[in-house]
C-alpha cells in the first residue's frame, strides 16, 4: 500500500488516501473528538469497499464501484494507522473506536466479520469498540446472522456500536435516499431484538436528516423500543451528491441550537436522542461522513458549505 496524500489536522481529522495496487484507491481516516484527547478518544474509519454500488443521494462515495476490499486490504489501513501510532501494536487509549463506514456498506463484504475476529488476536487495545453502520441492504442475510454470532462470542456487554441508518420513516422517500432494496422497518426492529442483550449498547437509528424528511415518532414507537434502540440525528454533510439532490440539512452543523422539534418529541416519547454534529472543521478536511475526497478532487469544482476547502479543486487524474 502506498500512501498518495495526507490531509488535514493532528488534533481533529486526517484523511488518508492509499493506492493498493494498479490504481485501486482507497482512503481511510483518524479522527480525535476535541476537547478530548488521543489517549481518551481515537476513531478509525476505514474502507471495506472501493466505491459503493448503494449510491445513497447524500454519499459522494456511491460513483465507480469497483468491488470488496479483502481481509488483508482492511488490515493495511488499519495497521498503517495503528502502527504509526502505537508500533508495538499496544494501543492504550481508552476509547478505541473504528467505524467501517468509509467507503461501502460493510454488510456487503463478508471479510468484514474476518477482521472483528481477527482484531483481538492482532492487537493489544482494551478500550477497542467496533463500530458498523448498515442500510441492512437485503440479500446480506449471512453477514448479519455472523455478525449476531460474533457480538455474542467476542463483543458482549457494551463493547460493539451497531447502527441502522434509517434516515426517514416514510417508506417510498426512505427508498429514495438509499435506493436498494432493504430491511424494512420491522425487520430491522426484529433483528435488533436478538441483537441486543443484557449489558449490551443500545442500537443506533441513524437519521442523516434533510427538510422534508419525516420522523414520525408513532412509527419508531411501533416498531422500536427504548428501552434496546436509540436515535441518533445527524447534519447532512456538504456533498457533491447532497448538492446535486437538492437536499438540505434539517440540523444547521453551523450553529449551537439544539431545540429541534423532532428531538423534544423524540425525547419526550421516551427515547434517547442523540443530537450527533461534530467539528464542522472535519467538512473542510473531508473527513465526515458522506465525503469522499477522491470524487471532489475529480469534480473539479467547488462544493460549498465549506465542504472539502483544505483539498481545493486542481486535482489532474492520471
Amino acid at each position: 500500500m502506498q500512501i498518495l496524500n495526507t490531509i488535514g489536522r493532528e488534533d481533529i481529522a486526517t484523511v488518508y488516501v492509499a493506492d493498493l495496487g494498479q490504481g485501486r484507491l482507497v482512503e481511510f481516516v483518524e479522527s480525535t473528538q476535541p476537547p478530548l484527547t488521543r489517549d481518551k478518544k481515537w476513531v478509525l474509519i476505514v474502507s471495506t469497499l472501493l466505491g459503493c454500488p448503494v449510491k445513497c443521494l447524500m454519499c459522494d462515495a456511491g460513483d465507480d464501484y469497483k468491488g470488496r476490499l479483502s481481509k488483508e486490504e482492511m488490515f493495511l489501513q488499519i495497521d498503517y494507522l495503528i502502527k504509526k501510532r502505537f508500533p508495538d501494536v499496544v494501543v492504550p487509549v481508552e476509547k478505541f473506536k473504528i467505524q467501517f463506514a468509509r467507503m461501502g456498506e460493510p454488510a456487503l463484504n463478508p471479510s468484514v466479520i474476518d477482521v472483528l475476529d481477527e482484531m483481538p488476536l492482532r492487537y493489544d487495545a482494551p478500550g477497542f469498540i467496533p463500530s458498523v453502520s448498515t442500510v441492512a441492504p437485503c440479500g446480506a442475510d449471512g453477514f448479519f446472522e455472523r455478525l449476531l454470532e460474533l457480538k455474542r462470542r467476542r463483543y458482549s456487554g457494551g463493547r460493539f456500536q451497531l447502527q441502522f441508518s434509517i434516515h426517514t420513516t416514510d417508506e417510498e422517500l426512505r427508498h429514495r435516499i438509499v435506493p436498494v432494496e432493504k430491511w424494512s422497518l420491522a425487520r430491522i426492529a426484529r433483528y435488533g431484538e436478538s441483537f441486543h442483550e443484557n449489558g449490551d449498547q443500545k442500537i443506533g437509528l441513524n437519521f442523516a436528516l434533510a427538510d422534508g424528511m419525516p420522523v414520525d415518532v408513532k412509527i419508531l414507537r411501533n416498531y422500536f423500543s427504548p428501552e434496546k434502540f436509540l436515535i441518533k440525528i445527524t447534519p447532512i454533510n456538504p456533498t457533491h451528491r447532497a448538492a446535486q439532490n437538492k437536499l438540505r440539512s434539517y440540523v444547521d452543523a453551523y450553529s449551537e441550537r439544539e431545540d429541534y422539534q423532532i428531538v423534544k418529541e423524540l425525547r419526550s416519547s421516551g427515547y434517547e436522542v442523540i443530537l450527533s454534529i461534530g467539528e464542522t472543521e472535519e467538512n473542510r478536511i473531508g473527513s465526515n461522513c458522506g465525503q469522499y475526497v477522491m470524487q471532489h478532487l475529480r469534480a473539479k469544482a467547488a462544493v460549498g458549505q465549506g465542504g472539502y476547502d483544505y483539498w481545493g479543486s486542481d486535482y489532474d487524474e492520471e
